[in-house]
């Protein structure tokens, strides 16, 4: 196989039960969770695996489970000498929060501090969304054109923006929930289609400036290193470099767009062939379908899933 890229999901994957089935397989994930609640001073692995949904789902928990269980996953992965054998990251990438994830495999942050930041991540995005009422919606079908239309249509006096480039055809809203409530007739209208995402605020815009303020202190105090792979950047597109450069482009991803969809052209560039996707959900890899078809896609969001990449890895050896 060609060169890999380990790439981490954000907010919006999570799931009650999700990294269950390898806690209850594996000694490592079950490691990553007692770990984790020892950090953070409270039960999230229960949380994770009983829910309930609604306290789940709140950015202040959803986040730390979030970059928890794609840590698990991956720390499952490991676990197996053939699996690791086969997923050796040459690049890593994460969407908003999974960056953080990314960060943390390429060694740049530690799990500790990695964990910390994330957990304080979510608590200021939750406070900076109930300070001020926002929403994202989801814009599919439209060029670019016809997206800054609806952005001049739909705000008015409020805040609107693109803050999401996730694919071709696929970028995602964020502002004031009342310009937000403006975006579906008008994307209609253009010949699109629209969605509300079910998310606590206006994420990526300017509406979350306050929340990356108060996360530019957390992140002057944390330990950061140069990553051992790169690791492509959500505000840019290119790689993290050092650590001073990876401290201002954290801080500046929570209130600016996220450019994923430039993030895994850039990787796919430098010879990415395969990108496998590691933690719960499956949204990164049904993005790749968008971005691009011509690499292979792999999601391990389950033990099941995990137990048919080995299987199809062991076949595909034998048949050599």
């Amino acid at each position: 196989m060609g060169r890999t890229a380990v790439i981490f999901p954000g907010q919006g994957a999570q799931v009650v039960g999700m990294g269950r089935d390898f806690v209850e397989r594996s000694a490592a994930a079950r490691r990553t969770f007692e770990d984790a609640n020892r950090i953070l001073g409270f039960d999230l692995a229960d949380l994770c695996f009983s829910g309930p949904a609604e306290r789940l789902n709140a950015t202040d928990i959803s986040q730390p489970a979030i970059f928890v269980t794609s840590v698990a996953v991956w720390s499952a992965i490991q676990e197996d000498s053939a699996l690791a054998a086969e997923i050796r990251p040459d690049a890593s990438a994460g969407l908003s929060l999974g960056e953080y994830t990314a960060l943390w495999l390429a060694e740049a942050l530690s799990f500790e501090d990695a964990l910390r930041l994330v957990n304080r991540r979510g608590q200021l995005m939750q406070r900076a969304a109930e300070a001020r009422p926002g929403g994202m919606v989801s814009v599919m079908g439209l060029n670019s054109d016809q997206i800054d239309q609806v952005v001049h249509e739909a705000a008015c006096n409020d805040v609107l923006v693109a803050s999401n480039f996730n694919a071709p055809g696929q970028t995602v809203l964020s502002g004031d929930q009342v310009a937000c409530e403006r975006v579906p007739p008008i994307v209609e209208r253009l010949g699109g289609r629209a969605a509300a995402l079910r998310v606590a605020g206006a994420f990526h815009s300017p509406l979350m400036q306050s929340a990356a303020e108060e996360l530019k202190t957390a992140l002057a105090a944390t330990t950061v290193n140069a990553p051992r792979i790169p690791v492509a950047a959500n505000v840019t597109g290119d790689y993290h470099e050092d650590p001073e450069r990876i401290r201002a482009l954290l801080y500046t991803q929570v209130a600016r767009p996220i450019h994923w969809h430039a993030s895994i052209e850039r990787l796919i560039r430098d010879g990415i062939e395969r990108f496998v996707e590691v933690g719960p959900g499956r949204v990164l890899t049904g993005l790749m379908r968008s971005i691009d078809r011509s690499v292979q896609a792999v999601n391990i969001s389950t033990a099941q899933a995990m137990d048919k990449f080995r299987t199809a890895g062991a076949a595909a050896k034998g048949s050599d």
